[in-house]
């Protein structure tokens, strides 16, 4: 089964950006979509970004304009980038493939989270 990384979170000034990447142990060859989703504590997580494998991508309104999540072609993993970041997006992220097939297994993937730190 593959294992999904994440990279890239850290602290950051208000206004500041950020680039979370996602590495794979074994490359997809097929999925339904893939994304990164937050999580503060006591709290459920939440849809930040996704793509599907048609390329449309979605997103959540406190993020629209500030985040943009693309698609690694070559290890078809999938990618934020954090602009403008806000204390409001301190948080774990954590990136997530669905429907997700390697080999003869096809399943769902988290990663195990990153922090991202926003504050002055």
């Amino acid at each position: 089964q593959a294992q999904l990384v994440e990279s890239g979170g850290g602290s950051v000034q208000p206004g500041g950006s950020l680039t979370l990447s996602c590495e794979s142990s074994r490359r997809f060859y097929k999925f339904t979509d893939m994304g990164w989703y937050r999580q503060i504590p006591g709290y459920q997580r939440e849809m930040v970004a996704q793509i599907f494998s048609d390329g449309r991508t979605r997103y959540a309104d406190s993020v629209k304009g500030r985040l943009t999540i693309s698609r690694d072609t070559a290890k078809n993993t999938p990618s934020l980038q954090m602009n403008n970041l806000t204390p409001e997006d301190t948080a774990v992220y954590y990136c997530n493939v669905q429907g997700g097939c390697s080999g003869s297994v096809c399943g769902v993937y988290w990663g195990q989270g990153t922090q991202v730190t926003v504050s002055s």
